[in-house]
């Protein structure tokens, strides 16, 4: 059981040295997050649209 306990005092000495962002940078990196998954996400179904338009014009 000592193993466990000094495990427990040493994990919770670590999260107490942990530096935890503040709200604002939380928020910062959403909006980072969000806009560039829906840049990426206009990119793919343009270029899904262009491969589709192109595979009409062929077959």
């Amino acid at each position: 059981m000592g193993k466990v306990t000094n495990f427990l005092k040493e994990s919770i000495a670590e999260l107490k040295k942990v530096v935890w962002p503040s709200f604002d940078d939380v928020v910062s990196s959403i909006k980072v997050v969000l806009l560039s998954t829906l840049f990426i996400a206009v990119i793919l179904g343009l270029f899904d649209g262009l491969c589709v338009f192109g595979m009409n014009l062929i077959f």
